[in-house]
């Protein structure tokens, strides 16, 4: 099985997009190992609302926890203890698997244990989804020096919104890194445009 793991360089960058069209572009199955927040909505949910192939299978979140904060914190109020050891790879599939983090790498899952070494324990390629912000050049290549001192396998970057050429060229030129491509800034997003969307990044397959 092929997996790639979609991260960000913060919460609210686009990772759920990303992931909704890669998932609709490669026919992949869907896994949130973490998801918090579920009070309200999870993951799994907006990506099976977008995703039109019916080959894809949507597998059951690692822990779901019902407060919008970091997962340590949400796990704590519901007392539980979260982490690696009780996370497992869902039913083995001959599909590609997309899997989504919660936040950015260094999220913590408890007072040792951190997102980016969920990436570690599964082997899975990495995606960086990079959305341009007052701040975002600090949190990107931050974010790619953890990547490669942690020896991962990083497939290339996708940018999120508005493009800001003078930010992006130095991330780029820095991380030396392949732009996989972008997603703009869309009024609404809808299974028509993640399905758009998906044509142009068919060629990961």
């Amino acid at each position: 099985m092929r997996k790639i793991f979609i991260t960000g360089i913060g919460t609210d960058v686009g990772k759920t997009v990303v992931a909704s069209v890669l998932v609709e572009a490669l026919k992949a199955d869907y896994w949130k190992p973490v998801q918090t927040g579920s009070f309200f909505t999870t993951d799994t949910a907006k990506v099976q609302k977008w995703v039109r192939n019916t080959e894809s299978k949507f597998h059951p979140e690692g822990y779901l926890l019902k407060q919008y904060m970091s997962p340590h914190a949400a796990a704590e109020l519901e007392g539980i203890d979260i982490g690696l050891g009780g996370l497992h790879m869902p039913e083995s599939t001959n599909s590609t698997l997309i899997m989504e983090g919660a936040g950015g790498l260094m999220v913590p899952l408890n007072r040792k244990e951190f997102m980016v070494d969920v990436i570690t324990k599964f082997d899975a390629e990495v995606i960086l989804v990079i959305q341009n912000y007052l701040g975002s050049i600090n949190h990107s290549l931050l974010s790619i020096d953890v990547l490669k001192v942690r020896k991962l396998n990083i497939l290339g970057i996708i940018f999120n919104g508005p493009p800001h050429q003078l930010s992006e060229d130095i991330i780029v030129d820095y991380s030396g890194l392949k732009v996989l491509g972008r997603i703009n800034k869309e009024k609404e997003l809808n299974a028509e445009v993640i399905s758009r969307y998906a044509k142009e990044f068919e060629y990961l397959k």
